[in-house]
């Protein structure tokens, strides 16, 4: 028999010890249950316990597997990563939608304020620096093998952090993508008043205002498309158009020949004014070369395997890009600026009044180019705000969704672009203040960061050149956009 001192006894374990049916087993070994019978019962009760185990882990699996098929839906949903066909001609047209733009039309300005010679040494330096700043960025696309960096703020956070890197490379991004396209929208209103008034100069005066809210009403259909692939279509007809009215710039300007009465010099009458006009000129050209912002977005739509990796169709096209932006730029900056000198205004196409019919066909290729442009830069902010309303705030993905996100933002940026229409000086600043951090020296910082090649080898003294370069035209150029902002403002009414 088992007496009362044996089960005190066994009950009396040290505490937090689990209790076992050996506990309650004499330590005599007398009684009805053996020690053998109490280990078989014990592990006959652990093996009962299995399933329930088992069945644990099969419920965690399942619901990594539903979080993981989740995540996957939102992403196939987001613009940026939701088609993965595009074709290396597709990154072609796109950089040159991104790249040449408003900014071309400012060159022959930019030029009469920097002078002959400074004037070419920037164009041809900005040229080389941007291509090489490029071609980083392409190759760091897929620097980790197995994982693409999809979004510009991706590799920022791989080269200095989560939170950090999300911070350097966000608010630039914006600023950069949201300015252009406001600059589109005061680009594209102006045209079509210019169209307007070339092709009926009987008509009664229309303002510019409307003429922005004309330009806007395209966006408001064409934001709703859903990716990069989608408004290809829309991308090559204005890479088209950019290169036709850059060829009417330079062409018309050549054939009207060197004006009479034109001059070379500094068109400010004192030197803080010629200087501020230099900084604001830096600016201007800054802006003209501005496709990094949106080119690993454009990357990523291109497919990508270890045999057949994206930067290869990726920097083909980028190439084919860059030679149609040099026949594009050097031709209406230089012929421009010998044909009407100091006297040009900050768009050329304003500049040329005749022949009447032909400015009045550059100015819609400009409307339609810039179409295309304020799509390829609104697409990546499309995708940040969406991204945020999905997987941060967790609305429903779906075509409410995109539809009133998207129809704000267009809203926004016409609103913007009414209310302060200064074209040249938003050039000037915006162009120094937020690309030449995105495009002249962010990437050389990111490249310095995760390469780290060796001190003062070629690859680490050209970075620094061009950080150097890049941080000298941040701080000053915007000095001079502001300035130019400031003295238009004096004289301009609102909603004029």
């Amino acid at each position: 028999m088992i007496t009362i001192d044996g089960h005190l006894n066994r009950l009396s374990k040290p505490a937090g010890k689990r209790m076992t049916l050996k506990d309650f087993v004499p330590a005599g070994g007398g009684g009805n249950v053996s020690v053998q019978e109490a280990d078989d019962k014990e592990k006959s009760q652990e093996r009962l316990s299995l399933p329930e185990a088992h069945s644990s882990s099969y419920n965690n699996n399942k619901e990594e597997e539903e979080e993981t098929a989740k995540k996957k839906s939102i992403d196939d949903w987001l613009p940026i990563t939701s088609s993965r066909n595009a074709k290396w001609w597709y990154s072609a047209f796109h950089n040159v939608t991104a790249m040449v733009g408003a900014g071309v039309l400012s060159l022959p300005y930019a030029m009469s304020e920097l002078g002959w010679a400074p004037g070419i040494a920037v164009l041809v330096v900005s040229w080389i620096i941007t291509l090489y700043t490029l071609w980083q960025m392409v190759e760091m696309h897929e620097m980790v093998p197995g994982k693409r960096f999809d979004r510009y703020h991706e590799l920022g956070q791989h080269a200095f952090g989560d939170k950090l890197g999300l911070w350097i490379v966000v608010p630039q991004q914006l600023v950069v993508e949201v300015g252009v396209d406001i600059v589109y929208m005061v680009t594209g209103g102006k045209s079509l008043k210019k169209f307007h008034e070339l092709v009926c100069p009987n008509c009664t005066p229309i303002k510019q205002t409307y003429f922005i809210i004309i330009f806007a009403s395209a966006h408001f259909v064409l934001s709703q498309l859903p990716n990069f692939n989608s408004i290809s279509g829309v991308s090559l007809a204005a890479a088209v158009m950019s290169l036709s009215y850059s060829t009417i710039a330079w062409g018309a300007s050549a054939d009207k020949g060197k004006q009479a009465d034109v001059e070379y010099g500094y068109r400010a009458s004192s030197t803080a004014g010629t200087v501020f006009n230099f900084l604001s000129a830096l600016g201007n050209v800054a802006f003209a070369y501005a496709g990094h912002n949106v080119v690993l977005e454009i990357q990523a739509t291109i497919p990508s395997t270890p045999e057949k990796p994206s930067k290869k169709p990726m920097w083909m096209g980028v190439i084919v890009a860059y030679i149609v932006v040099a026949l594009c730029y050097f031709p209406v900056a230089l012929v421009g600026y010998w044909a009407f000198g100091n006297g040009v205004k900050d768009n050329i196409l304003i500049t040329l009044d005749k022949p009447r019919w032909l400015i009045a066909m550059a100015n819609m290729f400009v409307v339609v180019h810039v179409i295309g442009s304020y799509q390829i830069y609104a697409m990546p902010v499309f995708d940040m705000m969406e991204t945020v309303l999905v997987k941060k705030l967790h609305f429903p993905p779906g075509l409410t969704l995109r539809l009133i996100a998207r129809t704000v933002y267009v809203a926004f940026t016409m609103f913007i672009a009414m209310t302060f229409p200064f074209f040249g000086g938003l050039l000037g600043f915006f162009g120094g203040f937020a690309f030449a951090p995105t495009t002249y020296f962010l990437p050389c910082t990111i490249w310095l960061a995760i390469y780290k090649p060796r001190r003062f080898s070629f690859s680490w003294i050209a970075n620094w050149i061009c950080i150097i370069l890049g941080i000298m035209l941040m701080i000053l150029s915007p000095i001079g956009g502001l300035r130019q902002i400031i003295l238009e403002a004096k004289d301009y009414s609102f909603y004029s």
